[in-house]
Protein backbone atom coordinates (compact mmCIF):
# COMPACT_ATOMS: atom_id res chain seq x y z
CA UNK A 1 0.00 0.00 0.00
CA UNK A 2 1.16 3.49 -0.67
CA UNK A 3 2.85 5.27 2.13
CA UNK A 4 3.36 8.71 1.15
CA UNK A 5 0.30 11.30 1.19
CA UNK A 6 -0.12 14.71 0.62
CA UNK A 7 -2.50 15.49 3.60
CA UNK A 8 -2.98 13.31 6.63
CA UNK A 9 -6.19 13.41 8.34
CA UNK A 10 -6.31 11.96 11.76
CA UNK A 11 -9.41 10.60 13.26
CA UNK A 12 -12.80 10.39 11.37
CA UNK A 13 -15.35 12.44 13.67
CA UNK A 14 -17.09 15.61 12.68
CA UNK A 15 -13.48 17.79 12.11
CA UNK A 16 -11.44 15.00 10.12
CA UNK A 17 -14.96 14.30 7.73
CA UNK A 18 -15.55 17.46 7.35
CA UNK A 19 -11.82 18.26 6.34
CA UNK A 20 -11.90 15.51 4.32
CA UNK A 21 -15.12 16.41 1.93
CA UNK A 22 -14.01 20.01 1.57
CA UNK A 23 -10.67 19.33 -0.05
CA UNK A 24 -12.96 16.69 -2.58
CA UNK A 25 -14.99 19.42 -3.01
CA UNK A 26 -12.27 22.17 -4.21
CA UNK A 27 -11.00 21.89 -7.70
CA UNK A 28 -7.66 22.90 -6.95
CA UNK A 29 -7.14 20.26 -4.72
CA UNK A 30 -8.96 17.14 -6.37
CA UNK A 31 -5.41 15.55 -7.16
CA UNK A 32 -4.13 15.50 -3.74
CA UNK A 33 -3.46 12.28 -1.92
CA UNK A 34 -5.13 12.36 1.20
CA UNK A 35 -4.91 9.28 3.72
CA UNK A 36 -7.91 8.77 6.33
CA UNK A 37 -7.22 6.82 9.51
CA UNK A 38 -9.71 6.40 11.39
CA UNK A 39 -9.47 4.27 14.89
CA UNK A 40 -13.12 2.72 13.78
CA UNK A 41 -15.39 3.88 11.04
CA UNK A 42 -18.51 5.59 12.51
CA UNK A 43 -21.95 3.49 11.23
CA UNK A 44 -23.74 4.83 14.49
CA UNK A 45 -25.78 7.69 15.50
CA UNK A 46 -24.25 8.51 18.31
CA UNK A 47 -24.35 12.21 18.42
CA UNK A 48 -26.79 15.24 16.68
CA UNK A 49 -25.01 18.68 16.07
CA UNK A 50 -27.36 21.61 16.22
CA UNK A 51 -26.07 25.01 15.37
CA UNK A 52 -27.83 28.62 13.87
CA UNK A 53 -26.52 30.12 10.35
CA UNK A 54 -26.91 32.98 8.13
CA UNK A 55 -25.49 31.04 4.99
CA UNK A 56 -25.40 27.87 2.94
CA UNK A 57 -23.87 24.51 4.42
CA UNK A 58 -22.02 21.92 2.41
CA UNK A 59 -24.49 19.67 4.76
CA UNK A 60 -27.77 21.33 4.12
CA UNK A 61 -28.89 18.35 2.09
CA UNK A 62 -28.87 15.96 5.43
CA UNK A 63 -30.47 18.58 7.84
CA UNK A 64 -33.07 16.92 9.74
CA UNK A 65 -34.96 19.59 10.93
CA UNK A 66 -35.06 23.44 10.94
CA UNK A 67 -36.60 26.06 12.87
CA UNK A 68 -36.90 29.88 12.01
CA UNK A 69 -38.39 30.91 16.09
CA UNK A 70 -35.98 30.25 18.97
CA UNK A 71 -37.37 30.38 23.12
CA UNK A 72 -35.84 31.21 26.28
CA UNK A 73 -37.44 30.88 29.36
CA UNK A 74 -36.48 31.90 32.77
CA UNK A 75 -38.55 33.05 36.30
CA UNK A 76 -37.86 36.57 35.21
CA UNK A 77 -37.95 36.94 31.61
CA UNK A 78 -39.35 34.38 28.66
CA UNK A 79 -39.95 35.42 25.08
CA UNK A 80 -40.20 33.49 21.69
CA UNK A 81 -38.19 35.37 18.81
CA UNK A 82 -38.58 35.42 15.27
CA UNK A 83 -35.62 34.56 13.24
CA UNK A 84 -34.53 37.24 11.10
CA UNK A 85 -31.76 35.77 9.19
CA UNK A 86 -30.59 33.03 10.77
CA UNK A 87 -32.08 29.49 10.78
CA UNK A 88 -31.60 27.40 13.65
CA UNK A 89 -30.59 23.71 12.22
CA UNK A 90 -29.85 19.76 13.68
CA UNK A 91 -28.00 17.20 11.76
CA UNK A 92 -27.82 13.70 13.01
CA UNK A 93 -24.52 11.69 13.30
CA UNK A 94 -25.18 9.10 11.09
CA UNK A 95 -26.38 10.59 8.21
CA UNK A 96 -23.55 13.42 8.33
CA UNK A 97 -21.65 10.17 8.37
CA UNK A 98 -23.07 8.04 5.68
CA UNK A 99 -23.22 11.70 3.43
CA UNK A 100 -19.38 11.87 3.48
CA UNK A 101 -18.50 8.31 3.53
CA UNK A 102 -20.21 7.96 0.20
CA UNK A 103 -18.53 11.46 -1.37
CA UNK A 104 -15.29 9.53 -0.21
CA UNK A 105 -15.92 5.97 -1.40
CA UNK A 106 -15.42 6.09 -5.00
CA UNK A 107 -12.82 9.15 -5.04
CA UNK A 108 -9.02 7.19 -5.91
CA UNK A 109 -6.96 9.80 -4.03
CA UNK A 110 -8.55 9.21 -0.97
CA UNK A 111 -8.22 6.37 1.35
CA UNK A 112 -9.27 5.08 4.87
CA UNK A 113 -7.23 3.00 7.20
CA UNK A 114 -8.85 1.63 10.59
CA UNK A 115 -6.12 2.20 12.99
CA UNK A 116 -4.85 3.98 16.05
CA UNK A 117 -2.04 7.21 15.46
CA UNK A 118 0.33 5.92 18.08
CA UNK A 119 3.03 9.13 17.48
CA UNK A 120 3.13 12.23 14.83
CA UNK A 121 6.28 13.33 14.38
CA UNK A 122 7.29 16.43 12.50
CA UNK A 123 10.18 16.13 9.77
CA UNK A 124 11.98 18.66 7.66
CA UNK A 125 9.67 18.03 4.63
CA UNK A 126 6.81 17.02 6.46
CA UNK A 127 5.17 14.43 8.96
CA UNK A 128 5.96 11.00 9.43
CA UNK A 129 3.20 8.96 11.46
CA UNK A 130 3.17 6.25 13.55
CA UNK A 131 0.01 4.02 13.30
CA UNK A 132 -0.99 0.46 14.66
CA UNK A 133 -1.42 0.03 10.53
CA UNK A 134 2.03 0.72 9.85
CA UNK A 135 4.06 3.88 9.10
CA UNK A 136 3.22 6.79 6.72
CA UNK A 137 4.69 10.15 5.46
CA UNK A 138 2.95 13.43 4.44
CA UNK A 139 3.24 16.71 3.06
CA UNK A 140 1.03 18.02 6.48
CA UNK A 141 -0.87 16.64 8.97
CA UNK A 142 -4.49 17.55 10.45
CA UNK A 143 -4.95 15.79 14.05
CA UNK A 144 -8.42 15.68 15.62
CA UNK A 145 -7.84 13.24 18.45
CA UNK A 146 -9.11 14.66 21.93
CA UNK A 147 -6.71 16.88 23.59
CA UNK A 148 -4.60 15.94 26.38
CA UNK A 149 -3.73 18.24 29.16
CA UNK A 150 -1.99 18.82 31.95
CA UNK A 151 -4.34 20.73 33.84
CA UNK A 152 -3.58 23.98 36.28
CA UNK A 153 -6.80 25.07 37.56
CA UNK A 154 -4.25 27.78 39.45
CA UNK A 155 -4.54 29.73 36.50
CA UNK A 156 -7.35 28.35 34.47
CA UNK A 157 -10.60 27.49 34.56
CA UNK A 158 -12.16 23.99 33.68
CA UNK A 159 -16.14 23.18 33.12
CA UNK A 160 -18.14 21.02 31.48
CA UNK A 161 -21.36 21.42 29.63
CA UNK A 162 -22.66 17.64 30.21
CA UNK A 163 -26.25 16.11 29.27
CA UNK A 164 -28.68 13.45 28.70
CA UNK A 165 -31.00 13.60 26.03
CA UNK A 166 -34.29 11.64 25.08
CA UNK A 167 -35.81 11.37 22.13
CA UNK A 168 -39.45 11.08 23.19
CA UNK A 169 -43.04 10.25 21.40
CA UNK A 170 -45.82 11.93 23.26
CA UNK A 171 -49.22 10.06 22.98
CA UNK A 172 -50.90 13.93 22.94
CA UNK A 173 -49.69 17.26 21.21
CA UNK A 174 -47.22 18.72 23.07
CA UNK A 175 -44.54 20.56 20.94
CA UNK A 176 -44.27 23.14 18.98
CA UNK A 177 -42.17 21.97 15.87
CA UNK A 178 -41.19 25.64 14.71
CA UNK A 179 -40.13 26.69 18.04
CA UNK A 180 -36.13 25.39 19.16
CA UNK A 181 -36.35 25.43 23.08
CA UNK A 182 -32.84 27.27 23.06
CA UNK A 183 -32.91 27.39 26.75
CA UNK A 184 -35.49 26.59 29.89
CA UNK A 185 -34.05 28.02 32.51
CA UNK A 186 -37.08 27.58 34.96
CA UNK A 187 -36.23 24.83 37.40
CA UNK A 188 -34.00 24.91 40.25
CA UNK A 189 -30.25 25.70 39.64
CA UNK A 190 -28.68 24.29 42.70
CA UNK A 191 -25.84 26.91 43.02
CA UNK A 192 -24.93 25.96 38.91
CA UNK A 193 -26.22 26.67 35.95
CA UNK A 194 -29.06 23.98 34.67
CA UNK A 195 -31.78 24.53 31.85
CA UNK A 196 -33.46 22.51 29.37
CA UNK A 197 -33.11 22.41 25.61
CA UNK A 198 -35.78 20.59 23.11
CA UNK A 199 -35.55 20.31 19.92
CA UNK A 200 -39.75 19.48 18.77
CA UNK A 201 -39.52 17.56 15.24
CA UNK A 202 -43.33 17.01 15.32
CA UNK A 203 -46.34 18.14 18.23
CA UNK A 204 -45.37 14.62 19.42
CA UNK A 205 -41.65 14.44 19.35
CA UNK A 206 -38.67 15.70 20.73
CA UNK A 207 -35.51 15.94 21.86
CA UNK A 208 -35.40 16.56 25.33
CA UNK A 209 -32.36 17.87 27.20
CA UNK A 210 -31.04 18.51 30.85
CA UNK A 211 -27.96 20.37 30.31
CA UNK A 212 -25.38 21.98 33.50
CA UNK A 213 -22.50 23.92 33.03
CA UNK A 214 -20.49 22.88 35.88
CA UNK A 215 -17.21 21.19 36.76
CA UNK A 216 -18.93 17.11 37.52
CA UNK A 217 -21.16 15.49 36.19
CA UNK A 218 -24.16 13.82 37.30
CA UNK A 219 -25.35 10.22 38.71
CA UNK A 220 -27.69 9.38 35.71
CA UNK A 221 -30.10 8.95 37.85
CA UNK A 222 -30.29 12.70 38.45
CA UNK A 223 -30.79 13.79 35.18
CA UNK A 224 -33.32 11.03 34.27
CA UNK A 225 -35.11 12.66 37.16
CA UNK A 226 -34.86 15.79 35.96
CA UNK A 227 -36.06 14.90 32.67
CA UNK A 228 -39.15 13.49 33.80
CA UNK A 229 -40.57 16.18 35.93
CA UNK A 230 -40.02 18.96 33.18
CA UNK A 231 -42.18 16.36 31.06
CA UNK A 232 -44.62 15.85 33.48
CA UNK A 233 -45.16 19.13 35.72
CA UNK A 234 -43.57 21.78 33.14
CA UNK A 235 -45.15 20.50 29.85
CA UNK A 236 -47.70 18.52 31.18
CA UNK A 237 -47.13 15.18 29.34
CA UNK A 238 -48.78 12.47 30.89
CA UNK A 239 -47.44 9.59 29.04
CA UNK A 240 -44.61 8.91 26.56
CA UNK A 241 -41.77 6.18 25.09
CA UNK A 242 -37.87 6.96 25.25
CA UNK A 243 -36.86 6.16 21.17
CA UNK A 244 -33.18 7.31 21.42
CA UNK A 245 -30.93 8.76 24.53
CA UNK A 246 -28.11 11.21 24.25
CA UNK A 247 -25.51 11.26 26.98
CA UNK A 248 -21.99 13.42 26.64
CA UNK A 249 -19.83 15.74 28.12
CA UNK A 250 -18.39 18.83 26.50
CA UNK A 251 -14.78 20.10 28.18
CA UNK A 252 -15.28 24.30 28.88
CA UNK A 253 -12.31 25.30 29.39
CA UNK A 254 -9.64 28.41 28.84
CA UNK A 255 -6.41 26.48 28.97
CA UNK A 256 -4.76 27.18 25.87
CA UNK A 257 -5.22 24.98 23.04
CA UNK A 258 -2.86 25.12 20.54
CA UNK A 259 -3.95 25.66 16.38
CA UNK A 260 -1.14 23.61 15.72
CA UNK A 261 2.03 21.07 17.37
CA UNK A 262 5.09 21.97 14.71
CA UNK A 263 5.55 23.27 11.52
CA UNK A 264 2.93 20.12 9.20
CA UNK A 265 1.21 19.04 12.29
CA UNK A 266 -2.74 21.56 12.60
CA UNK A 267 -4.98 20.67 14.90
CA UNK A 268 -8.85 20.21 14.27
CA UNK A 269 -11.89 20.31 15.71
CA UNK A 270 -11.57 20.11 19.74
CA UNK A 271 -7.94 19.93 20.00
CA UNK A 272 -7.81 23.30 18.46
CA UNK A 273 -10.32 24.87 20.60
CA UNK A 274 -13.35 24.48 18.20
CA UNK A 275 -16.13 23.96 20.88
CA UNK A 276 -16.54 27.70 22.02
CA UNK A 277 -15.34 27.69 25.50
CA UNK A 278 -18.64 29.29 27.03
CA UNK A 279 -21.09 27.53 24.70
CA UNK A 280 -19.93 24.22 24.20
CA UNK A 281 -20.99 25.06 20.14
CA UNK A 282 -18.45 23.36 17.57
CA UNK A 283 -19.94 22.16 14.45
CA UNK A 284 -19.88 26.08 12.64
CA UNK A 285 -16.78 26.63 14.21
CA UNK A 286 -15.60 23.01 12.70
CA UNK A 287 -16.48 24.50 9.29
CA UNK A 288 -15.36 27.82 9.27
CA UNK A 289 -11.84 26.43 10.39
CA UNK A 290 -11.89 23.96 7.95
CA UNK A 291 -12.99 26.61 5.16
CA UNK A 292 -10.12 29.04 6.36
CA UNK A 293 -7.87 25.50 5.70
CA UNK A 294 -8.46 24.44 2.23
CA UNK A 295 -9.37 27.56 1.09
CA UNK A 296 -5.13 29.01 1.91
CA UNK A 297 -4.15 25.50 0.78
CA UNK A 298 -5.94 25.67 -2.42
CA UNK A 299 -4.65 29.11 -2.69
CA UNK A 300 -0.95 29.00 -1.54
CA UNK A 301 -0.18 25.46 -1.14
CA UNK A 302 0.38 25.46 2.93
CA UNK A 303 -2.46 26.18 5.96
CA UNK A 304 -2.92 29.97 6.58
CA UNK A 305 -0.40 31.90 9.03
CA UNK A 306 -3.36 32.50 11.04
CA UNK A 307 -4.69 29.16 11.82
CA UNK A 308 -8.02 29.85 13.03
CA UNK A 309 -8.56 33.61 12.93
CA UNK A 310 -10.00 34.15 16.14
CA UNK A 311 -10.20 37.09 17.89
CA UNK A 312 -8.23 38.16 21.59
CA UNK A 313 -11.76 39.78 22.87
CA UNK A 314 -13.94 36.92 22.20
CA UNK A 315 -11.84 34.92 24.29
CA UNK A 316 -11.53 37.27 27.16
CA UNK A 317 -15.37 37.28 27.04
CA UNK A 318 -15.68 33.25 27.54
CA UNK A 319 -13.07 33.38 30.23
CA UNK A 320 -15.42 35.98 32.02
CA UNK A 321 -18.35 33.70 31.73
CA UNK A 322 -16.39 30.90 32.66
CA UNK A 323 -15.01 32.35 36.12
CA UNK A 324 -18.96 33.88 36.66
CA UNK A 325 -19.90 30.05 36.19
CA UNK A 326 -17.39 28.72 38.39
CA UNK A 327 -17.82 30.71 41.41
CA UNK A 328 -21.47 31.38 40.83
CA UNK A 329 -23.07 28.76 38.37
CA UNK A 330 -26.52 29.82 39.79
CA UNK A 331 -26.09 33.76 38.56
CA UNK A 332 -25.82 32.27 34.60
CA UNK A 333 -29.91 32.58 34.83
CA UNK A 334 -29.72 36.06 35.84
CA UNK A 335 -27.15 37.27 32.71
CA UNK A 336 -28.57 35.15 30.01
CA UNK A 337 -31.90 36.89 31.10
CA UNK A 338 -30.34 40.10 30.33
CA UNK A 339 -29.36 39.50 27.14
CA UNK A 340 -31.95 38.17 25.86
CA UNK A 341 -34.23 41.33 27.60
CA UNK A 342 -32.05 44.11 26.51
CA UNK A 343 -30.49 42.70 22.90
CA UNK A 344 -31.80 41.85 19.34
CA UNK A 345 -31.84 38.17 18.82
CA UNK A 346 -29.81 38.87 15.87
CA UNK A 347 -27.23 40.66 17.97
CA UNK A 348 -27.14 38.01 20.82
CA UNK A 349 -26.64 35.12 17.85
CA UNK A 350 -23.52 37.13 16.25
CA UNK A 351 -21.97 37.40 19.57
CA UNK A 352 -22.26 34.28 19.96
CA UNK A 353 -20.52 33.43 16.48
CA UNK A 354 -17.85 36.21 17.34
CA UNK A 355 -19.11 38.13 14.28
CA UNK A 356 -20.11 41.32 15.85
CA UNK A 357 -18.19 44.58 15.78
CA UNK A 358 -16.60 46.34 19.12
CA UNK A 359 -20.02 48.82 19.12
CA UNK A 360 -22.39 45.32 19.27
CA UNK A 361 -19.45 44.28 21.99
CA UNK A 362 -19.89 46.99 23.70
CA UNK A 363 -23.67 46.94 23.49
CA UNK A 364 -23.75 43.62 24.78
CA UNK A 365 -21.93 44.05 27.56
CA UNK A 366 -23.78 47.15 28.75
CA UNK A 367 -26.68 44.86 28.34
CA UNK A 368 -25.70 42.83 31.84
CA UNK A 369 -25.18 43.67 35.41
CA UNK A 370 -21.13 44.50 35.65
CA UNK A 371 -20.38 43.31 39.08
CA UNK A 372 -19.59 40.06 38.31
CA UNK A 373 -18.03 40.70 35.18
CA UNK A 374 -16.08 43.42 37.02
CA UNK A 375 -14.79 40.36 39.82
CA UNK A 376 -13.96 38.68 36.76
CA UNK A 377 -11.94 41.03 35.74
CA UNK A 378 -10.14 41.16 38.63
CA UNK A 379 -9.44 37.21 38.70
CA UNK A 380 -8.16 37.65 34.80
CA UNK A 381 -5.88 39.84 36.05
CA UNK A 382 -4.73 38.49 38.87
CA UNK A 383 -3.95 35.14 36.68
CA UNK A 384 -6.02 33.09 39.59
CA UNK A 385 -9.64 31.72 38.63
CA UNK A 386 -12.55 32.98 40.98
CA UNK A 387 -13.67 29.93 43.26
CA UNK A 388 -17.33 29.67 45.47
CA UNK A 389 -16.43 30.82 48.97
CA UNK A 390 -16.32 27.81 51.49
CA UNK A 391 -20.52 27.88 52.40
CA UNK A 392 -21.61 29.77 49.46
Amino acid sequence: MDSDFDYLIVGGGAAGLSLAYAITQEPRLQHKRVLLIEPQTKNQNDRTWSFWTDEPTPFDSIVAHEWRKLAFRSPAYEQVFEMQRYRYKMIRGLDFYQFVHAALQDNPHIRRVTGMVEELEDTATGVRAHTSAGQFTARYAFDSRPPVLEKDPAKYRYLLQHFVGWEVETDHDVFDPSIVEFMDFRGPQYQEARFMYVLPFTPRRALVEYTLFSAEVLPTAEYEAALRCYLSETLGVRAFRIEAVEQGAIPMIDHPLPAQEGQHIINLGTRAGRAKPSTGYAFRRIQAHTQRLVTALATTGQPPEDLTGDKWQFGLFDTLLLDIMQRQGESTRAIFAELFRQNPLERILAFLDERTSWPDNLRVMNSVTPWPFLRSIGHVLRGRPGQRPPGA
